[in-house]
């Protein structure tokens, strides 16, 4: 197995499963701060109808493990350190939006929250960690959607751009790689958090907020993520001539094989792959809005306008590289409807795949499907590939000897990694692979602490108890081996 000298070796995390601090220094709730996972359908807010706004009214009954998470907001210095112990050379991570501007719509930055990142970038420097991080992981803030609608309005453009600008200004020579937003692809499955809409006016089910959302407000979203990206891409370059801005979409989908050779499960593979990911990689990467959206819209009985200028721009500012999540494949069946959750989407099941992660969550594993994502993306947009997140969640605790003998994930990231050595045999430009996520965080998609995915054990629990003590896995040493082989121990 051969990989490029310089080829990127780490892991990534989010700073809303991470950090914790929910509140302090400044921070005002995000979007996931309300929320125990992002697949939840009941957000911890109201309507009032007195006021005619939303409010946060969180469910005493509950546990948000988020607002603590495991700490690093503390600890990240610790953690860093298991990081370069591994052996790492990059690190994925997120600036919450809300530590900046905590609101959202401020004319000043919050020094407090600027000054965090300052401290964590510089010593990620001095480590020899090079920072890859994403602008917006499902962290916005709060007070943007129940004061404006959230992105169907846009308004965000511009709180936005005044964000990044003071990002890109303050972190110059410190941060080269940028994400914009986190798996954005997952829009119209996830309004809520993935696309952080939320209808105020009038909204049609005040106990289903999520829900609330309408399709013209999805697809307003729609516009202005992609004028937003553009702008993103313009300011950084602008501001710094060494940045470079990449994109960041959930692709598991894009391994949707047909269940048979019939025409029309063929067709809804194809379809499924469109739906999913091509109609937002095609403007971030190619700077083309799709022809076949005008059927969609048609369909849905919206309408979606793009001036000249807005389409010069997303032509003029595509992304300099492509980064993607993939966690496992799908089967498209005519008569089955395919479902979604956090790692892709679920049809019939594949009787050719043999290995399945434990139960409870049981998903099935595809290493295969890794190299299958890679070759599509880079033949349709010949972009620098990363994979930012790929990994296997284990419901899992420390023996008597103070470890974890974790051999399904060492299984799951050998595979998955010979299957990315195959895709550079295959010619693909694959630049990195950073795992998710080294260190136990928070589930974003239960919210939980049970479903690990760590090298590196927290203690903590799904009730909110333990002692945030860390500890090494058996995993650990295996993928810092790998990493000192260059991935020649394989």
């Amino acid at each position: 197995m051969k990989f490029p000298k310089d080829f990127m070796w780490g892991g990534a995390i989010a700073a809303n499963q991470y950090e914790g601090a929910w509140l302090e220094d400044g921070k005002q709730p995000n979007v996931t701060d309300v929320l125990v996972g992002i697949m939840s359908r009941e957000p911890g807010i109201k309507w009032n109808k007195d006021t005619g706004k939303y409010e946060i009214a969180l469910d005493e009954n509950k546990v948000y493990l988020s607002h603590e998470a495991v700490d690093g907001y503390h600890r990240y210095k610790e953690d860093l350190k298991y990081m370069k112990e591994m052996g790492f050379n990059s690190f994925r991570t997120s600036i919450a939006w809300g530590r900046i501007f905590p609101n959202g719509d401020e004319e000043t930055p919050n020094e407090a929250g600027l000054k965090f990142y300052d401290e964590m970038f510089t010593y990620m420097n001095e480590l020899g960690l090079e920072p890859v991080i994403t602008l917006s992981h499902y962290e916005t803030p709060l007070h943007l959607l129940t004061e404006y609608g959230g992105w169907s309005n846009s308004k965000l453009i511009e709180f936005w751009k005044r964000y990044v600008k003071t990002v890109f200004e303050r972190y110059k020579g410190k941060v080269k790689y940028y994400l914009t937003f986190n798996e954005v692809n997952a829009l119209f499955r996830m309004p809520f958090v993935a696309g952080g809409v939320l209808t105020i006016d009038n909204p049609k089910d005040v106990n289903d907020p999520i829900g609330s959302t309408t399709l013209q407000d999805q697809w307003n979203a729609y516009h202005n993520f992609l004028v937003a990206n553009a702008e993103t891409v313009k300011l950084a370059h602008e501001i710094d001539s060494e940045a470079r801005v990449g994109c960041m979409l959930t692709c598991s989908s894009v391994a949707t094989y047909p269940y048979n050779c019939h025409p029309a499960n063929v067709l809804g593979a194809l379809e499924a792959q469109r739906q999913s990911v091509f109609y937002f990689g095609d403007p971030f990467c190619l700077g083309v809005v799709p022809s076949y959206l005008k059927k969609w819209w048609k369909k849905d009985g919206v309408n979606v306008e793009f001036t000249d200028e807005e389409l010069k721009l997303i032509k003029d500012y595509t992304v300099d590289f492509f980064t993607f999540s993939y966690y496992r494949s799908s089967v498209y069946e005519q008569e089955q409807a395919l479902k979604a959750d956090t790692g892709g989407l679920t049809g019939v099941t594949n009787p050719f795949l043999k290995d399945a992660a434990p139960k409870p969550w049981g998903w099935s594993v595809d290493p295969d499907g890794l190299r299958y994502t890679l070759n599509v993306l880079y033949d349709r947009y010949r972009l620098p590939m990363i994979i930012v997140e790929n990994g296997v969640g284990l419901d899992e605790n420390l023996n008597d000897k103070g470890t974890i003998e974790d051999d399904f994930r060492i299984h799951y990231i050998e595979e998955h990694i010979k299957n990315v050595a195959l895709s550079l045999e295959d010619g693909v430009d694959c630049r990195g692979y950073l795992y998710w996520g080294p260190i136990d965080v928070v589930s974003a998609g239960t919210g939980e602490m049970k479903k690990r995915y760590g090298f590196v054990y927290v203690d903590r629990f799904n009730d909110g108890h333990g002692s945030l003590e860390r500890a090494k896995k058996k995993s650990f040493y295996r993928y810092k081996e790998i990493i000192e082989s260059n991935g020649e121990k394989l």
